[in-house]
């Protein structure tokens, strides 16, 4: 997981690497519980090549526009530069895998 940076989530994307942004803020309890599952979910093997952009739902304004996002705690993620899935409120590991599984 790395904080979202623009420059470098468009070379993700570009480069049609698996990547997820994670739309979190620091006073939402769904995005708490969101994050030891998704540091737990990096450190299995087949999620390796997975990039993960926590970006900051309250700062990233034009982010928020640009994918249309309505709340924080949202997942979406994108395989070969394109928006496959996208997910929010999740809770649930395995559910959390198979979104992030679509990356790949």
């Amino acid at each position: 997981e790395s904080a979202y940076d623009k420059a470098l989530f468009e070379q993700a994307l570009a480069q049609g690497k698996p990547t997820v942004v994670d739309f979190s803020a620091s006073w939402c309890p769904t995005c708490k519980a969101q994050k030891p599952i998704v540091s737990g979910l990096l450190l299995e093997p087949r999620f390796k090549s997975l990039t993960v952009f926590v970006a900051d739902y309250d700062k990233e304004a034009a982010l928020k526009r640009q994918l249309r996002i309505a709340q924080q705690s949202t997942f979406v993620v994108f395989k070969d530069g394109k928006e496959v899935a996208r997910s929010t409120g999740e809770t649930d590991k395995a559910a959390i895998a198979e979104l992030f599984s679509k990356s790949l």
